[in-house]
């Protein structure tokens, strides 16, 4: 992998950059639509370049279960068995077994768990997460952390940090070749002190690249940006850095602000199966009555393949009957939203204008609550 910084904007630490992979390049800052399972949901590999993705994320705890690294790796690795030739990055596993608390144990090695489908028990340390990643073959891949919850004490975070560190020295130990870059993962809950020991211990490892985990996990956006602002600083600016599992818009553009390349979330795809959609005129819930007849597209100012060829009224109809096309057009839809407002804050980052942008967007957003509370006082 090699990272680019191509402009970095005057006044602030927001950035245009380029990573070029074994599969591809694509520009900064991005983001990474999830296929957790080797798919994005209801979207084939065309329909995600038919929306401008570029590189996307898997999931190493779900490959691993089911249908194993080891079945992949035989039928030729992750990219030919999901039919998609641009970029990967596929995550530690940590963030699954986190959220699996109460079926997980955890110890120096690393943790012991119930599967989530049958109940069967497994390991998984991190001599295991890489063997697992590079079976599956992703271009990117994570050291495996451990995430801690929000809240949590001092006491338990601070343990994190040392188990988080251990790990990642053994993650470095144990990878083979130089095909895939690899990624440490700096936790330290939102304590000052353990992010920057967690940063320190990582940097001092010189990982390809440096991810912020343990954030998105139930803390306030205030503290979320505080953390990101407070961390990014003690990271190489030579490296990319990648801000786990956060996907909502205006807390991308404060990430951005702060100096973050990469970002991942289910939010743009769950959200579409939910029927609820992002537009130029903010969000709607597509299953709403006043569509039942609405001739016009779903955003007018947008070209993607749902909004030029289908009205609302149609949308909503295969929403409410459960049409499984109704899944793939609206999240086609809401990708496409996504990979152009990336690139509006790449572009707005290279002309100088990021902060400009970014005023308008929060106004923006300010505006359209601020008219979703007057409709609903007209409607009571």
């Amino acid at each position: 992998m090699e990272f680019q910084v191509v402009h970095k904007f005057s006044s602030g630490r927001a950035r245009c950059g380029r990573i070029a992979t074994l599969h591809g390049v694509f520009e900064t800052p991005v983001f990474m639509p999830v296929g957790t399972q080797g798919s994005v949901k209801a979207l084939s590999p065309d329909d995600l370049k038919e929306v401008g993705v570029k590189i996307l994320l898997s999931n190493t705890y779900h490959l691993f279960l089911r249908p194993g690294h080891d079945i992949i790796r035989n039928l030729g690795g992750l990219h030919r068995f999901m039919g998609w030739d641009g970029p990967i990055l596929t995550d530690s596993g940590g963030y699954q077994i986190y959220s699996l608390a109460k079926l997980r144990t955890l110890s120096e090695e690393g943790a012991s768990f119930q599967s989530h489908l049958d109940g069967s028990r497994h390991f998984v340390g991190p001599r295991d997460a890489m063997a697992i990643q590079q079976a599956l073959g992703a271009d990117i891949i994570m050291a495996f952390d451990e995430c801690a919850p929000f809240p949590a004490d001092y006491k338990y975070v601070h343990n994190s940090v040392r188990l988080t560190s251990r790990w990642a020295a053994e993650c470095i130990q144990v990878k083979q070749g130089n095909t895939q870059a690899l990624f440490g993962i700096v936790q330290g809950g939102t304590y000052p002190d353990l992010r920057e020991k967690s940063a320190g211990d990582l940097v001092a490892m010189d990982f390809d690249g440096y991810a912020l985990g343990g954030l998105s996990v139930g803390e306030d956006r205030e503290t979320r940006a505080r953390v990101v602002r407070e961390t990014v600083p003690l990271l190489p600016e030579d490296k990319p850095v990648y801000l786990m599992g956060v996907g909502k818009p205006e807390d991308i553009l404060d990430a951005v602000a702060s100096g973050v390349d990469m970002f991942d979330c289910v939010l743009p795809t769950r959200n579409a199966r939910n029927g609820s959609l992002f537009t130029s005129k903010g969000p709607l819930a597509i299953k709403n009555a006043c569509y039942a007849d609405d001739d016009s597209p779903l955003d007018e100012q947008c070209g993607c393949y749902t909004c030029s060829r289908f009205s609302r009224a149609y949308l909503r109809h295969l929403f409410m009957a459960k049409e499984l096309l109704a899944y793939r057009l609206n999240t086609i839809h809401n990708l496409h939203y996504f990979m152009g407002f990336m690139k509006e804050i790449r572009e707005a980052i290279a002309k100088e204008r990021f902060e400009e942008y970014r005023n308008d967007y929060y106004r923006h957003l300010a505006d359209v609550e601020e008219e979703r509370r007057g409709e609903n006082l007209r409607r009571s």
